[in-house]
């Protein structure tokens, strides 16, 4: 942060906050909230409870869901004017499945600068103890609700070559586990992190097999928020052409599983093979008929 004193320079401050554990928020990050003029917040009563344990007395402003497009104007004024704004969500950092992306890209749009105060974030917190060793990871946040765009949603980043990391409600963990373990190759495993930094704060890492059991034997253990991290596919075996080639023109004609079963025993291919394969093919066609 630039300046000195009581002097800020006339900015956008994007300011992590503590997911749960106070203690958590940075040095940096309780000097930004303390002499900013003005906090835009996700919910002023959650970020007023923080700002009252730092004896933090900025006015606030709500910027949420519901009117992150007016309240992008109304900082914009206060940036034209020359005054501070920090901008905080609830928990972690904003913009990431919090709102506040859109503030940033009209005060970005309108030539204002923008800077992060970087801090706690429940994907990378429960990243760095998942004990994965994939150099890669990609961030899905939020799956659909709907049970039809969720299980689409998962076959459609199941090839990819990385760690996949979802954030999810209490109230549909169950369903996104079971779609998670039904449509996931078995070989896969699961960190489930839950209420990470909280009271509760629990994980626990498991075959992805294994997961709904695991959240089936306790109904405190579907409590809370939480972070899922599923390792990486398994590496893919390149399948001949010529198998390919008789898959495709069999599922051309016949349903998903008959066209398999012919398929191998056609080619001689391991059936998980050409199963994944048709799978794929399917996904990306948009098909969402019975196998």
């Amino acid at each position: 942060m630039e300046g000195d004193g009581a002097t800020m320079t006339t900015a956008l401050y994007v300011v992590a906050t503590p997911l749960g554990n106070l203690g958590d928020i940075s040095a940096r990050g309780v000097d930004t909230l303390r002499r900013a003029a003005v906090i835009a917040c996700e919910d002023t009563r959650h970020t007023r409870r923080l700002l009252d344990h730092f004896e933090i007395r900025a006015p606030l402003v709500a910027v949420h869901q519901h009117n992150e497009a007016a309240a992008a104007q109304k900082l914009l004024a206060l940036l034209d004017a020359g005054q501070s704004v920090a901008l905080v969500s609830d928990a972690g950092t904003p913009g990431i499945c919090d709102p506040g992306a859109r503030v940033v890209a009209a005060v970005r749009a309108a030539g204002h600068r923008v800077l992060p105060i970087p801090g706690a974030n429940a994907a990378v917190a429960a990243l760095s103890v998942a004990g994965l060793i994939e150099p890669h990871f990609l961030f899905c946040g939020f799956l659909p609700s709907k049970a039809a765009a969720r299980r689409q949603a998962i076959v459609a980043v199941k090839e990819v070559q990385a760690a996949l990391v979802f954030y999810e409600a209490p109230h549909r963990i169950v369903a996104t586990i079971d779609d998670l373990a039904a449509l996931l190759e078995p070989s896969r495993r699961l960190l489930i992190g839950r209420e990470l930094t909280k009271l509760f704060e629990q994980t626990v890492e498991l075959p992805l097999l294994e997961a709904p059991a695991w959240l089936a034997a306790d109904e405190n253990r579907r409590r809370g928020e939480f972070v899922l991290v599923v390792s990486a596919p398994p590496p893919v075996a390149a399948l001949p052409a010529a198998a390919l080639r008789v898959l495709e023109l069999l599922l051309a004609e016949l349903p998903l599983t008959r066209a398999v079963k012919l398929a191998v025993d056609i080619t001689g291919v391991s059936r998980n093979a050409l199963y994944e394969r048709a799978l794929a093919w399917r996904a990306e066609r948009g098909d969402s008929s019975t196998l």
